[in-house]
């Protein structure tokens, strides 16, 4: 379901759940002879501006994907920015970010994450726990297959301990043991960076999905490319495989 919403002259249809792949930022660091380290920097002062963007577009929930479980696998130094990337906005900018009734939720797998990142997560997690300005999810070591083991194995526990039997799962029972569980499917699915692959982001939910693929660079992409995204949204019938009238 979408609503409706003028800005700037044009008519959007405004989704519910956006979600975005913010590609591009080590590409960007290269064409101006930066370090990655600038990349990620600049694609997280980016990462806030979308945040505001999407609150003045009324979208309920934007969830950014800014580390994946096969990232992991990068240089140490490079994973070792990123973490520090998050602390620091987990840390200073946190405030602000409550300030503008913004509730955050961080999706993933948290085991791989240092002891003190996942304590400030938990504080913000439960610090913003009461805004309704937007839901803002975090994607972060996070991976969609990943992310479907883990609630097998939550049924599975579930199962062993005599509180659910086979016949009792459906679609809705395992959503519900899914990192977003109580969150409703994205309706758009957006990434820069030129690249047209899902790389593990949101499987199960992504199920019906409108995908756009832009070729801006993360580090450059405007609050002009997220409603230009809008419009395009408004213009697909969405039959969830029904036939059209």
């Amino acid at each position: 379901m979408a609503v409706e919403a003028r800005t700037f002259g044009s008519t959007l249809s405004v989704p519910r759940h956006v979600a975005i792949t913010m590609d591009g930022n080590g590409r960007w660091a290269a064409a101006r002879g930066l370090p990655r380290a600038a990349g990620h920097a600049r694609g997280a002062e980016v990462a806030r501006a979308t945040v505001q963007a999407a609150i003045e577009l009324n979208i309920a929930t934007l969830t950014l994907y800014s580390f994946s479980s096969e990232n992991w696998r990068r240089p140490v130094e490079e994973v070792n920015d990123l973490l520090g990337l998050l602390r620091y906005y987990l840390g200073r900018e946190m405030e602000d970010l409550h300030r503008n009734g913004v509730r955050l939720r961080m999706i993933g797998d948290r085991a791989r994450l240092p002891a003190d990142l996942c304590e400030r997560i938990a504080h913000a997690e439960a610090l913003t726990a009461g805004n309704d300005a937007i839901l803002v999810q975090v994607a972060f070591s996070y991976g969609g297959r990943g992310e479907i083991v883990r609630a097998a194995q939550r049924l599975v526990e579930e199962g062993a301990a005599g509180r659910l039997s086979p016949s009792d799962i459906d679609e809705s029972v395992f959503a519900g043991k899914l990192d977003t569980a109580g969150i409703p499917d994205p309706d758009v699915m957006i990434r820069t960076g030129g690249e047209m692959r899902v790389s593990n982001f949101l499987l199960w939910q992504a199920a019906y999905a409108e995908f756009f693929f832009i070729d801006r660079l993360w580090p450059d992409f405007t609050k002009s490319d997220l409603e230009a995204a809008l419009v395009e949204f408004g213009r697909r019938e969405r039959r969830y495989g029904a036939r059209a009238a």
